[in-house]
């Protein structure tokens, strides 16, 4: 057909289409695909090309997402081919883009619009085409876009469209079930509608809703009875016949339909046994349809309420399934045959022969299915020869996933069924040593616990029999321990029902069962919870030993193993060493108490209330001890104060704040020696070490940055030649007496306060003209040949400079070319007037000679700006982290800014 030109494609791509069937290996088929993409990415995005073109470029793209590559980049032309006005064209886009897109794509919204429109369409081909987009694209959030327009649809006069429209709402109803739960009603007059295919949509809406809800459609099963005559009847139209059978899948689907209506109700049952009963007559059996009929009727049998005709005809219908040569129909027979044992057992006893057949059938499907039949009608009299064959299976197969699931079966099987106790424990240990690690861990679990729970009661007869159980499997695990590869969880029950009952019966003494126990732990040295289980065992043993007065045999395995145990990593393992060392030096008395002989199925009893420890209790408290508050009271939830011998205090909340501590106030001595003012000097660092005399009361680092000039003498000048000697720049004097250290914190408290001076040519020259005859130039003044000098000490208190007022000089008039504006009067701002004074000594704590601080002062200073201002915005600045810009800054120009 494409040689005359069919399909109208282009020969390019049908050129295509055979290379990429004549390819031989996926390099050369994906070489093939990635050329063809490169090409229609470059051809696609051409201008004005033709629709036929593109068209054809669209089915080359879904011909290129079928092979498994990557075409997003012609999606959106797809999605623009669904606005065409052609009916090909548009049918081809909804086409593509039903096969690109998923319903969470992000090009989904740009196609909700055309389907809106589409579904108003005159042309049901249009309006069909867009249902079809519908039950592929639209998800939950965009269905109210497109719902109305779909119930709308339920009555157009074209079948096809009525027959979308409900798969439209099925589709709507799978994705979310609320929002088309109105539309029940709708559904249940569809099944009445006049066209079979719109009959035949409407079945599997309703088939989800009774899977859901039964009861509220029992009401319809007359309906779906009158149906399915009818179809039986060969009323339908021929069109829907499939190898001379009237409409198959409409048959099968009433028939599952009519299964679950009839499932426990008798009145429902009895309205469908006449109509089933003709439809197995009617069956065909030469075809697989006329089979998939006659097997959904025995599945409807075995589920409505039995009939003994029906359960007949259901029984020899299974038997020509099973006497079929077709595997399939075979396989069929086993799982319809393991439907109708549930209801009758001895049906399985007509089949024997048949089954047996398909157990040893080649076909590994059918022999699962087989041993699916045998684990649902195993018994007493059969279960030894079932289980057999099971690991015989089980041990042939390698298939990880169905050999736990065999392993799982054989073990219940041999719990319920087991006819001797040592055909238990036989099979047990097969089951182990084929299936290894693959069996569940509570296989293990129940195995253990069965084993020390006996099968019987309390009587002797049944005791004898747990005792005989517990031997014969002792004896059979000392058999298996020397084969190699062992399973974790097989080497953990023999551990255990070796330390329960090894020297139960008195057959194997301690020493050789420990032997045994130590072999265990020294060929799994990586597996501590083997090791784990070895350990407690060996307790058991030793404690079993010595309560029953007889001496432990301490081997030197025994002994090695608990001597690296101790050193073990683990500390599981040492606890369990240390716990056993311990154990053994104990009396046989505290032993019997502690772990009692045959008491692993025994229920411990716990004391709550712990009363063992009520006498310590008592002496304690006698004694002082403060009574136990429970966790709920400690956390302050309830009222503590109900507790008379406990004070409350100590464990309440404390919503007080604390004191705040006093300050300490240095006292003052009754009289104010003379010294120094204090004058800044340049220093890298602004730390300067001041020496001051006991007279003036010391500066914390937490007061007030201020001035402290209680006791100072109010002098500034230059040192007279009587003065101390200028070789001490560090300290200063006190009428006359030896120096005075300052400590590390006043320093740097110095350094914050007076960072620096003035820059060293404006000091000069200031000096220059204020200084008097025989004063000494102070050796931190540059001198002419712009060199600094070392610095004179500034701190004179020589009776010299306070007797001569003509040597005072206005320090203002030095700094007045570093002010801005000097036009008002500054404030009192050295404490020259009393009251100012007596403020900032009670702020500073002194207390003594602020009244003679007025005589000793100078004129009242008028000039220059306010010091105390402009020290104040020294500290905050130095505070926020400011510092000056040059090494020696002047701090008074710093200040200014």
């Amino acid at each position: 057909m494409g040689s005359q030109g069919g399909f109208g494609q282009s020969k390019e791509f049908l050129e295509l289409v055979k290379s990429i069937g004549e390819s031989r290996s996926k390099a050369e088929e994906d070489r093939i695909v990635l050329h063809e993409i490169e090409t229609l990415k470059r051809r696609i995005t051409e201008p004005d090309i033709p629709k036929r073109k593109m068209k054809e470029y669209i089915i080359r793209l879904v011909y290129i997402e079928m092979l498994g590559h990557n075409a997003s980049f012609g999606y959106i032309h797809a999605v623009k081919m669904t606005h065409d006005d052609s009916l090909l064209l548009k049918r081809t886009g909804y086409l593509a883009v039903t096969l690109f897109l998923n319903e969470d794509h992000d090009l989904i919204i740009l196609i909700v619009n055309t389907i809106q429109k589409d579904l108003k369409s005159d042309n049901f081909l249009v309006v069909c085409a867009a249902l079809n987009a519908v039950c592929k694209l639209i998800n939950e959030e965009t269905i109210p876009a497109v719902l109305p327009q779909v119930v709308e649809l339920l009555c157009h006069p074209k079948e096809a469209v009525r027959k979308k429209a409900i798969m439209a709402l099925h589709r709507f109803y799978q994705r979310s079930p609320s929002v088309v739960t109105h539309l029940v009603t709708n559904f249940r007059k569809k099944l009445c509608d006049n066209d079979p295919g719109v009959m035949g949509a409407t079945l599997c809406p309703l088939f989800d809703l009774i899977l859901i809800d039964v009861n509220s459609h029992k009401d319809l099963v007359s309906s779906f009875v009158n149906i399915l005559k009818q179809v039986a009847e060969r009323r339908l139209p021929k069109s829907y016949d499939y190898h001379q059978t009237p409409a198959p899948f409409i048959q099968i689907k009433l028939l599952k339909i009519l299964a679950l209506l009839g499932n426990g109700d008798k009145q429902s049952s009895g309205q469908m046994y006449t109509i089933i009963g003709d439809i197995m007559r009617r069956s065909d059996t030469t075809t697989n349809i006329g089979n998939a009929i006659l097997y959904e009727c025995i599945c409807c049998v075995s589920s409505i309420h039995p009939n003994p005709k029906l359960f007949t005809a259901a029984a020899d219908a299974i038997a020509k399934l099973l006497k079929s040569d077709v595997h399939n129909l075979r396989y069929m027979g086993i799982d319809a045959l393991g439907r109708l044992i549930r209801i009758s057992p001895e049906i399985a006893e007509q089949h024997q022969l048949a089954v047996i057949d398909c157990l040893e059938d080649p076909d590994d499907t059918l022999k699962r299915k087989t041993f699916e039949l045998l684990y649902k009608m195993t018994k007493s009299s059969n279960v030894e020869v079932i289980v057999e064959r099971m690991i015989e299976y089980m041990i042939s197969i390698n298939d990880y996933h169905y050999k736990t699931e065999i392993a799982s079966r054989c073990v219940e099987l041999a719990e319920q069924y087991a006819p001797t106790n040592h055909w238990f424990i036989q099979t047990m240990n097969k089951v182990f040593q084929h299936a290894g690690d693959l069996v569940n861990p509570k296989v293990a679990h129940n195995l253990m616990r069965l084993i020390a729970e006996g099968f019987g009661d309390d009587d002797d007869d049944d005791d004898a029999e747990d005792t005989q159980l517990r031997s014969s499997a002792v004896e059979s695990y000392l058999r298996i321990m020397g084969e190699p590869k062992l399973a974790s969880t097989f080497l953990q029950v023999i551990c255990w029902v070796l330390g329960e009952y090894g020297i139960a019966d008195g057959k194997y003494s301690a020493s050789y069962i420990s032997g045994k126990l130590c072999d265990v732990a020294e060929t799994h040295p990586s597996d501590d919870t083997v090791k784990a289980y070895a350990v407690t065992a060996l307790m058991k043993v030793c404690s079993f030993e010595k309560a029953a007065g007889r001496k432990i045999d301490m081997l030197p395995e025994f002994q090695s193993l608990m001597e690296s145990l101790t050193a073990s990593h683990s500390t599981d393992l040492q606890q369990r060493a240390y716990e056993l060392q311990a154990f053994i030096t104990l009396d046989p008395d505290a032993i019997n108490n502690i772990m009692p002989f045959d008491a692993s199925c025994e229920e411990i009893e716990i004391d709550k209330s712990l009363s063992l420890v009520n006498g310590y209790i008592e002496k304690s408290l006698k004694d002082g001890a403060q009574p136990y508050i429970p966790e709920q009271e400690r956390s302050g939830s309830l009222n503590i104060n109900n507790f008379k011998t406990q004070d409350a205090s100590s464990h309440s909340l404390k919503f007080v704040a604390y004191e705040v501590p006093k300050p300490v106030i240095p006292r003052m001595p009754p009289k104010v020696l003379s010294s120094a003012e204090l004058v800044p000097e340049p220093d890298p660092f602004y730390q300067r070490e001041v020496h001051r005399s006991p007279s003036v009361g010391s500066i914390s680092d937490t007061q007030q940055l201020r001035l402290r000039l209680d006791g100072v003498q109010k002098k500034w000048g230059q040192p007279s030649t009587t003065g101390p000697s200028t070789s001490e720049p560090e300290s200063y004097l006190v009428n006359g007496s030896s120096e005075v250290e300052v400590s590390e914190e006043k320093q740097k408290l110095a350094g914050l306060l007076f960072g620096g001076i003035s820059s060293r040519g404006e000091k000069k020259q200031s000096q220059s003209g204020g200084q008097t005859k025989g004063s000494k130039v102070p050796r931190n003044v540059a001198d002419q040949t712009g060199q600094v000098k070392p610095g004179l000490d500034l701190l004179d208190s020589g009776s010299s400079v306070a007797s001569s007022s003509s040597s005072m000089v206005d320090p203002f008039k030095q700094l007045e070319g570093l002010l801005l504006d000097t036009s008002h009067k500054a404030p009192d701002f050295m404490c020259i007037n009393s009251d100012t004074c007596n403020q900032n000594q009670n702020h500073d704590g002194s207390s003594d000679g602020s009244s003679n601080l007025n005589n000793r002062v100078g004129p009242l200073i008028t000039k220059g700006p306010n010091l105390k201002e402009a020290l104040g915005k020294d500290a905050l600045v130095r505070q926020m982290g400011v510092t000056p810009t040059t090494q020696n800054p002047n701090l008074f120009k710093d200040l200014l800014r």
